[in-house]
């Protein structure tokens, strides 16, 4: 625990400031988790629908400085690219 006065005021806000980023980073991965889902799944008008949310809500979470926005960046560049394979698989199983 923290033995003077300033730095626990600076824990606490790092308590305030965990709390309120952890539901951000919460919902960033569900929408990936959801996302993830789908592509697997082989649905993919919903996946690319679920894809635009995620990519979103990282951006959001970039944006205000929860993730960093090489984090937010590589996630969705790995998030597309499962993306656009589901999408090259459904076209040459219709071809």
């Amino acid at each position: 625990m923290a033995k003077g006065k300033s730095a626990a005021k600076a824990h606490r806000r790092s308590e305030k400031r965990r709390v309120r980023n952890q539901s951000v980073r919460s919902t960033a991965k569900t929408f990936i988790r959801a996302a993830e889902r789908l592509i697997t799944a082989g649905q993919t008008g919903d996946a690319q629908q679920a894809v635009v949310r995620a990519v979103s809500q990282l951006d959001r979470a970039a944006e205000k400085k929860i993730l960093h926005k090489n984090n937010a960046a590589r996630r969705k560049s790995r998030l597309m690219a499962k993306l656009n394979r589901a999408l090259q698989g459904a076209a040459a199983a219709r071809a």
